[in-house]
C-alpha cells in the first residue's frame, strides 16, 4: 500500500511549477528556458503567457510560412521575448489571428495531446493584459474604454501558450454538531470516465471554467445546472463567494497551466428540504454524486483520488471551516500561503 499523501504533498502536486527557481516536485522540464509572450514590442508591454522552446520554434516556422504565402508575419521573436507584430494591435485582430492559428494546428495534428480533435473544447477563454487584474470584456465595457481584456482563444490551446485561466468551484455541504463535536458532509461527484481530462477522478460539487465574456457567478449558475441540476434560484440565494485559490500547474508532458479558481460555498441550512440541494447528473460530465463525511473525504484526498485542483479547493474548505488547523497540521502556514500563489508573475 502506498503511503498516504500529506496535505503539503497534495498542494505540491497541484502547485508544481516555478520560474527560475526549483520546483516543489523536480521535473525533467525544469531546465527548459521559458520565454514570455507579450502583447507588443514595447518595453513596458505586459506578459500574458509563457512559451516553451518547442512553441517558440513553431512560431518561428509560422513566420516563415507567412513569408512564403505572402502574408504579414504574426510574431516578433528574439531571445528575450515573443510578442504580436505591430500590425496585430487590437483584441479583435489578436483573436482572429489566434483562432486561425489554433484551428490550423488542430487540423494538422500539431500538439495533439493538448489541442487535437479529441481535446478541443470549442470554448473561448479570455486573455488579459494583467492576469491578476479586472475581468472586463468588450460586450460589457463602454465604447472606447481602455480594457484589461486583450483577446480570447480556444480553451484547450491555452496551455500551449502558458496563459492564466480562470474557473469556479463550489462545495455543497452541511455541518452538524452533536455533543460539541462538529461533523461535515460534502456532495462529491465522480468525473465521467469519458472526459478528456482526469477521467474518473473525484471533483468538487460544481466546477468549471469561466468562458470569455461571462462573470464568475454567471459561470457558477450555468455549471450548477449543467453538471448538478441545481436551480439558479438556489445558487443565487445560498451560494457565497469565499475568495479564490491559485496555483501554477505543469502537466506530465510539460505544458504550463497557471490557474485561478474562484471559490464558492453552498451551506445547506439546517432543517431545509435536502432534496432542493441534492445534486444530480444532468450532462455527461459526471458519473454520480456521493455524500461523504469529512473523514471519508480526507482519506480519498490523501489516496490521490481527487483531481489535483479539486483537492486543494477541498483543502481550502477544510481550513476555512476549522477541520485543518495550526494545532493539527504542522505545515499549516506553508499550505495556507501556497493556496494563494501569484505564479512567479514578477519573473515572467
Amino acid at each position: 500500500m502506498s503511503i498516504p499523501l500529506s496535505y503539503l504533498d497534495i498542494v505540491n502536486i497541484c502547485d508544481n511549477a516555478r520560474i527560475k527557481s526549483p520546483s516543489p516536485i523536480p521535473s525533467v522540464f525544469d531546465s527548459e528556458k521559458l520565454i514570455p509572450l507579450r502583447l507588443s514590442q514595447k518595453d513596458d508591454s505586459p506578459a500574458i503567457g509563457l512559451l516553451r522552446p518547442v512553441i517558440v520554434e513553431q512560431l518561428q516556422l509560422e513566420n516563415k510560412r507567412s513569408k512564403e504565402i505572402g502574408q504579414q508575419e504574426l510574431w516578433s521573436i528574439n531571445e528575450q521575448r515573443v510578442s504580436f507584430s505591430p500590425w496585430c494591435d487590437s483584441h479583435d485582430k489578436r483573436t482572429r489571428a489566434m483562432k486561425e492559428l489554433c484551428e490550423r494546428w488542430r487540423d494538422a495534428g500539431l500538439f495533439e495531446d493538448v489541442c487535437g480533435p479529441r481535446k478541443w473544447r470549442n470554448e473561448l477563454y479570455p486573455v488579459y493584459a494583467d492576469p491578476l487584474g479586472v475581468h472586463d470584456h468588450p460586450l460589457t465595457s463602454a465604447d472606447g474604454a481602455k480594457m484589461n481584456y486583450a483577446l480570447e482563444m480556444e480553451r484547450s490551446a491555452c496551455a500551449l501558450f502558458g496563459i492564466v485561466t480562470y474557473g469556479v468551484h463550489m462545495s455543497v455541504y452541511q455541518e452538524t454538531e452533536a455533543e460539541g463535536v462538529k461533523s461535515l458532509t460534502v456532495w462529491v461527484p465522480s468525473r465521467s470516465k469519458t472526459k478528456p481530462t482526469w477521467p474518473g477522478r473525484l471533483d468538487n460539487t460544481v466546477a468549471g471554467g469561466i468562458p470569455s465574456g461571462m462573470t464568475a457567478i454567471e459561470s457558477l449558475i450555468k455549471e450548477s445546472m449543467e453538471e448538478a441540476s441545481i436551480e439558479e434560484d438556489i445558487v443565487r440565494k445560498y451560494a457565497r463567494p469565499n475568495g479564490a485559490v491559485s496555483y501554477f500547474f505543469r502537466t506530465a508532458t510539460g505544458w504550463l497551466q497557471p490557474e485561478v479558481e474562484y471559490v464558492y460555498d453552498l451551506a445547506i441550512p439546517l432543517g431545509a428540504d435536502p432534496l432542493k440541494f441534492e445534486p444530480k447528473p444532468l450532462d455527461d460530465e459526471v458519473e454520480d454524486f456521493k455524500l461523504l463525511n469529512h473523514n471519508e473525504i480526507i482519506s480519498k484526498m490523501r489516496a490521490g483520488l481527487f483531481k489535483p485542483n479539486c483537492a486543494i479547493v477541498i483543502l481550502d474548505l477544510l481550513i476555512r471551516l476549522g477541520y485543518v488547523t495550526p494545532e493539527n497540521e504542522p505545515d499549516y502556514m506553508h499550505i495556507v500561503t501556497r493556496l494563494h500563489g501569484r505564479f512567479d508573475y514578477d519573473k515572467w
